[in-house]
């Protein structure tokens, strides 16, 4: 698995959840009055699925998914292509992004700032947990353009050089649909849909998504991946879990 198929991974699979074959919609009691967008409340989340993805030049890698979270702290996670071979594992902190691709030898270190520049993506935790649960990118403020057309929040928000363009249910206060575009310093995006919200202990989660990203690599400025994850199992928790980081 290349550099840039890690990056991928990272970015897609752990921001979606994808469905299983008899979905239970979501629904809210009521439509909100004003804009009330809503947050994943929990303390620990663990997950299992599968995930696919793939490259622009038409190479597919799959394999089971595990993820491990614990809110505004760490994101953790596994990938194995099967026979109980881990082929990669991932710690995301506040500050740092580790990886390591156990079977190629591939390895990513490094802080957000650092990833920024090399990837082409501004990222930080507070974003990454956001996209992972269909939250909206950033905070609402007055900066912020904000429209209702019918059942729909239509939301532009702007930082880092990076337009953010969110389309959210009126009714559950969730994401639906997310672009990025990039300025003229910026060469990575991204565009996700958010589909099929069933709930999860009382609370809206999206368990089908498409995503579509295009990262700025050192030999391809503009690479296309697209990632599609679908989870078996969902589960919120207080009790506390472990996040093994060793190579």
């Amino acid at each position: 698995m290349s550099k840039g198929k890690l990056v991928a991974f990272v970015l897609g699979a752990l921001m979606v959840f994808s469905c299983a074959r008899k979905p239970l919609s979501f629904s809210a009691d009521r439509v909100m009055d004003e804009f009330e967008p809503y947050y994943l409340n929990y303390n620990y989340l663990t997950a299992k699925g599968k995930v696919t993805v793939e490259e622009q030049d038409g190479k597919i890698t799959k394999g089971t998914l595990n993820i491990r979270a614990k809110k505004d702290s760490i994101i953790w996670f596994n990938m194995s292509p099967g026979l109980g071979i881990e082929a990669v594992r991932g710690y995301i902190s506040t500050d740092q992004i580790k990886i390591r691709d156990r079977i190629n030898g591939q390895k990513i270190d490094m802080g957000y700032q650092e990833f920024q520049q090399k990837y082409g993506v501004p990222l930080s935790f507070s974003l990454f947990q956001n996209l992972l649960f269909a939250n909206i990118p950033h905070e609402f403020t007055y900066r912020d353009r904000l429209i209702r057309v019918g059942k729909t929040f239509e939301l532009r928000q702007e930082r880092e050089n990076i337009l953010y363009k969110t389309l959210v249910d009126a009714g559950h206060g969730k994401v639906t649909q997310l672009e990025s575009e990039a300025s003229k310093t910026r060469s990575g995006s991204l565009s996700a849909s958010y589909m099929d919200f069933r709930d999860l202990q009382g609370q809206p989660f999206p368990y089908q998504a498409i995503i579509k990203m295009v990262l700025s690599l050192p030999q391809k400025p503009k690479s296309n991946f697209f990632v599609n994850a679908e989870m078996v199992k969902v589960e919120l928790t207080d009790d506390p879990l472990s996040f093994p980081y060793n190579f």
